[in-house]
């Protein structure tokens, strides 16, 4: 019995979830932005993996809440290409001196940071190479039959394009961050983070809100 009423309510109550849901442009105040950036041991999702994750949370307007920065001890570090080496000093001994998690634990800390910080409001992923870190977030979930949907919306922003889109035609954090006059993140291996790189990814979403075709 109680299976059917839950059956005969489930349409009501889907409707009753749709008719809540609001978009960015009519409640901006229900959504958040996670400047999201990873490094890898290297290119490939799936045989490579994460060893670091950043993310700086932000309202739309990109005015930082809070942060989150973490080093994954991956489960198979003798894949790691060299040049990931050379961009991320990724050692395995040096990372498990820092501290890394295992992934069951960066899951859990990463589900853990998304419900103090957002609760109920909901989080749109913005990432400099979106499809590149939602391909190694997506399988760092995966590989524990879980979903990195349960933190993101579906929709993903990427911030190459946005720059394009007001007529800079620059395809490196480098070179935008240049045309943009802002500060770039550190290019020495070891202080080479995701953490340096969300950073850097709110800084030029910040600038782009501002930035007029005639700079």
């Amino acid at each position: 019995m109680q299976a059917l009423t839950l059956l005969a309510l489930a349409p009501a109550m889907l409707t009753a979830a749709a008719e809540k849901f609001r978009w960015p442009h009519e409640a901006p105040a229900d959504w958040l932005l996670a400047f999201v950036d990873v490094e890898t041991t290297g290119l490939v999702p799936g045989y490579h993996e994460m060893i670091d994750i950043g993310i700086v949370m932000t309202d739309l307007d990109g005015v930082v809440i809070d942060e989150l920065f973490m080093r994954i001890q991956p489960e198979h570090p003798e894949r790691t290409d060299d040049g990931a080496r050379a961009v991320n000093a990724f050692d395995d001994q040096r990372w498990r001196e820092l501290g890394a998690l295992s992934t069951d634990a960066a899951i859990a800390g990463l589900q853990s940071f998304h419900a103090r910080v957002a609760g109920e409001r909901t989080v749109l992923m913005v990432a400099f190479n979106s499809h590149f870190d939602a391909a190694f977030l997506d399988q760092l979930f995966r590989s524990r039959n879980r979903s990195w949907r349960e933190l993101y919306h579906y929709f993903i922003l990427d911030l190459p394009s946005m720059a394009w889109s007001r007529g800079i035609r620059s395809l490196t954090g480098s070179s935008i961050a240049d045309r943009l006059d802002i500060e770039d993140e550190p290019h020495v291996a070891e202080l080479h983070t995701g953490i340096t790189g969300a950073r850097l990814n709110a800084r030029v979403y910040r600038a782009l809100l501002t930035y007029s075709d005639a700079n």
